[in-house]
């Protein structure tokens, strides 16, 4: 049995982009987020020109990938296995999370959704400044072989590095990975949800 080459870890830049698209597509397909992102190509349009404002625009906002050297994706460059998004603002730095939503979403539902997010990220963190896991995705060909692991990290040792916190909006299935790096869910019993506020104080 032969053994799995080693996936790696860099900086994604504007090339990625389309693939990071696709790969969010791939990944967030539940129905409560395909509700709110509808897979159209308007909102995959929508979805690509924020990140790539984002990355020429924000600084502070970093996009790391995982790839897989031995696979090859349609444009010949190694296939996107996973990638991050990390938000190393201070909390009064970030300004708005997305751009105004597309005409194909549905905008009061996605004020709520994303806003109940941010109103329990502030609800843990404060003003304390704070590192911001914004986006983990991983591919599901690629899960299981230490992509997300890897991710979560890369943020991690940063904050740690600093002395700061980190905060991310977790699935609740995806809980026990961030507890392994020392994220505590915080989630307000009086709101249950599918989503766990969690963070590194």
């Amino acid at each position: 049995m032969s053994l799995q080459a080693p996936l790696v870890l860099e900086l994604a830049t504007i090339d990625d982009i389309p693939a990071i698209t696709e790969l969010w597509f791939t990944v967030f397909n539940d129905p409560g987020m395909r509700h709110l992102m509808p897979d159209t190509p308007g909102v995959r349009q929508w979805m690509t020109e924020a990140n790539l404002y984002d990355m020429q625009q924000k600084p502070y906002q970093k996009y790391i990938k995982i790839v897989d050297p031995t696979t090859k994706d349609a444009t010949g460059q190694p296939r996107l296995a996973a990638y991050a998004k990390w938000d190393l603002s201070m909390p009064n730095q970030r300004g708005p999370r997305f751009p105004p939503w597309h005409a194909d979403q549905p905008s009061q539902d996605c004020n709520a959704f994303f806003g109940k997010l941010e109103e329990d990220r502030k609800r843990v963190m404060g003003d304390r400044k704070h590192y911001y896991l914004d986006m983990l995705g991983t591919h599901p060909d690629y899960r299981g072989r230490g992509a997300a692991s890897a991710l979560v990290k890369w943020g991690c040792d940063i904050a740690d590095r600093e002395g700061d916190g980190a905060y991310v909006d977790a699935s609740k299935a995806g809980a026990p990975l961030y507890q392994r790096y020392g994220f505590v869910d915080f989630s307000d019993p009086a709101t249950p949800g599918d989503t766990a506020s969690m963070g590194r104080l």
